[in-house]
């Protein structure tokens, strides 16, 4: 009897379900026929990821069979690398970047730097890859960009070094260190260039509004752009029971992100109370409403297309379809902006 064929990378691929939808492997309509617009693959291995990081589906401890367990929420079936390839080819025109995501795995930095090529020579799209600075060096950092990829990102997630230690780290028997995350995110930038490198940072893990800022505001002067997730429990890991943050909270820290990016108001232009909530956000109260009616700062942030519009737009990855949502995949309608511009400004719980 033959021994059976691993279904591993490079040569199979997990992809998001809005991805396989978007490329026509999966049937199935969005809300408000939103559109993803990026193709998000997912590097595989039977033995998975070797991190346990206490709010992703990936973590080593979760129960369950790697290849059943899901990621920010959402399922990600296995396909065989050359039918993806062919679907990103053959995707709509709105389809406009490719992104990898790494694991912690040995066999992970090799794979990734394969599929990158292949990417970059069988498909038109710009290519980014979500890198796990665990395993990374600086040199290959300059390899994924020889191979290809035009953009990095950083998960970071955490506002503090304490948080990211509890979470990432030592409290949960984890490979990563903040100080690595925060050189490789150094590196990249002078690597990729500024604005060519995206942190993730996830709000709802114990930090105050004003370490967020922070924190936002240091990784936008080192030349990053700042991609907020809030947090959303996976169903059986370590933090299955936690709430998603007041969605004020959310609507505030991604109002101060634009205001930080697109407005230059300071962290210190910004005043907060004595619990950290944003209280002032360094603009009168009309230019402030004025920009909350853009409806732009409540859109998902990620890489961009070659045009420059937002590719990573991840529907419904951290909240579930309806109008109070914790990104927006589509600019907000006239009602959900009635409903953030009524919930802004409160302080408390949901």
């Amino acid at each position: 009897m033959s021994e059976r064929i691993k279904k591993e990378s490079p040569d199979y691929v997990r992809i998001s379900s809005a991805t396989a939808l978007s490329l026509g492997l999966m049937r199935g309509r969005f809300y408000r026929d939103a559109k993803n617009r990026c193709a998000n693959l997912l590097v595989h291995y039977d033995k998975g990821c070797m991190a346990n990081c206490a709010y992703c589906g990936l973590a080593r401890k979760r129960a369950g069979a790697y290849i059943k367990k899901s990621f920010i929420m959402v399922e990600w079936p296995l396909f065989p690398t050359d039918v993806v390839v062919k679907a990103i080819n053959e995707a709509p025109d709105y389809v406009r970047r490719t992104c990898i995501s790494m694991i912690t795995n040995g066999r992970c930095k090799r794979d990734t730097f394969t599929m990158t090529e292949r990417l970059k020579t069988e498909t038109t799209i710009p290519i980014s890859i979500l890198i796990s600075p665990t395993i990374l060096r600086v040199e290959d950092l300059r390899t994924l960009q020889e191979k290809g990829a035009d953009m990095i990102g950083v998960a970071i997630d955490l506002a503090t070094p304490e948080l990211f230690d509890m979470y990432r780290g030592k409290g949960v028997s984890g490979p990563h260190t903040w100080d690595k995350y925060w050189q490789t995110a150094r590196d990249g930038i002078e690597i990729f260039g500024k604005k060519n490198v995206g942190i993730h940072l996830m709000v709802g893990m114990g930090e105050t509004e004003r370490q967020m800022v922070s924190i936002m505001e240091e990784l936008w002067n080192l030349g990053a752009v700042n991609h907020l997730f809030s947090f959303f429990a996976e169903p059986d890991s370590k933090l299955s029971d936690r709430k998603q943050p007041p969605w004020p909270t959310y609507l505030r820290i991604q109002l101060a992100r634009y205001l930080l990016e697109e407005e230059s108001i300071a962290f210190s232009d910004m005043g907060f109370d004595d619990d950290g909530h944003i209280i002032d956000f360094g603009l009168p109260k009309d230019e402030l409403v004025t920009i909350i009616n853009r409806g732009v700062p409540f859109m998902t942030g990620g890489c961009v297309d070659d045009k420059g519009d937002v590719a990573c737009n991840r529907p419904f990855g951290n909240c579930l379809p309806g109008e109070k949502q914790w990104n927006y995949p589509y600019l907000p309608n006239s009602s959900e902006l009635e409903l953030i511009r009524k919930n802004i400004f409160k302080i408390g719980p949901n």
